[in-house]
């Protein structure tokens, strides 16, 4: 009897399998939008929109998310006359693995290399979305040169993992995502492959998010980054804070911050601290649907409060 299950359950595995690699070959992207950059021995994919011209938005995706997870916001700052890029970090949607660990200093020297060999050459506008919120920090007090403001949406602060509760879903979020890796290159998520895009997103990105969901490469580095969480916001308290001279703004997903609350002044604690600081709640949307064109526009709204806060002190700047 028990060999009969046995059995079963393979022929089924097999099914599975095979039905997952026979929708992924026929939906797959076959282009991918952006360009290679060469950062050393590795290229990392970069996706930028917008005018050539004027401030520039570098965007810094959360936890298992990728350049195509801004595709609708860099449509909508489009619109508006912004210019923006967002890349995949290492071994994640379409760029080439990096050594380990993925922790925040791994990820800012690779973005430190990206800028340079992308001719970024002036202060930029640092978005950050979910865990992408520490390596912005990071990347923010390294480079102080390299900032005219930053944007935290539904971000993570590196103070927030020192409340308790924070500190254990990280971590259970951490073993989590190591067993998800191991299921995802066995090949076990590729009939889900329609499942992957949980932002809401249009256009090519929707593909792109899908076969990054299914693909056990994407799920493993994506997994280590996750694993070097708490060490990576160590990293980030370390380095110190934030300039108050920044502008920052941050845009949360549902019911407004509690100010009282442990959690809810973690969140606004960038805000407080800024001379130009300024908040807002997308109570509608959740934590991946407020990047989607149905939930963005506070986001594209909070850009457009920054750019014009740092406006001023740049000129500041050019006249001394």
């Amino acid at each position: 009897m028990l060999k009969v299950v046995a059995l079963s359950l393979g022929a089924f595995l097999i099914l599975w399998i095979g039905a997952g690699l026979v929708i992924e070959a026929l939906f797959a992207p076959r282009d991918v939008r952006g360009q290679m950059v060469e950062v050393g021995d590795r290229r990392l994919r970069l996706v930028c929109a917008g005018p050539s011209e004027g401030p520039l938005v570098w965007l810094e995706a959360g936890a298992f998310g990728f350049s195509a997870d801004f595709a609708d916001l860099q449509d909508a700052l489009a619109a508006e006359g912004v210019r923006s890029c967002a890349y995949d970090r290492a071994g994640l949607g379409y760029s080439d693995p990096g050594p380990r660990p993925r922790d925040s200093a791994a990820i800012v020297t690779d973005l430190e290399r990206l800028m340079t060999a992308a001719g970024v050459n002036t202060p930029v506008v640092l978005l950050g979305h979910s865990m992408g919120g520490q390596h912005v920090r990071l990347f923010a007090t390294r480079h102080p040169e390299r900032v005219a403001g930053i944007v935290l949406v539904d971000a993570a602060t590196p103070e927030a993992v020192q409340i308790p509760l924070v500190r254990r879903f990280v971590t259970t979020f951490g073993n989590l995502s190591q067993g998800t890796a191991v299921a995802i290159s066995l090949g076990l998520a590729k009939p889900l492959f329609f499942f992957g895009d949980r932002i809401g997103l249009t256009g090519p990105a929707v593909r792109e998010k899908q076969a990054a969901f299914v693909s056990g490469r994407h799920a493993r580095n994506a997994a280590n980054e996750a694993s070097n969480w708490l060490g990576s916001a160590a990293m980030a308290r370390a380095a110190g804070s934030l300039d108050p001279a920044w502008p920052v703004a941050v845009v949360t997903a549902g019911a407004a911050a509690d100010r009282n609350g442990e959690w809810g002044r973690a969140r606004l604690a960038p805000v407080e601290a800024s001379d130009h600081g300024s908040y807002a709640a997308v109570t509608q949307a959740g934590h991946a649907t407020i990047l989607s064109h149905a939930h963005n526009a506070e986001i594209v709204a909070a850009v457009q409060r920054v750019i014009a806060s740092a406006a001023p002190a740049r000129a500041a700047v050019t006249a001394d």
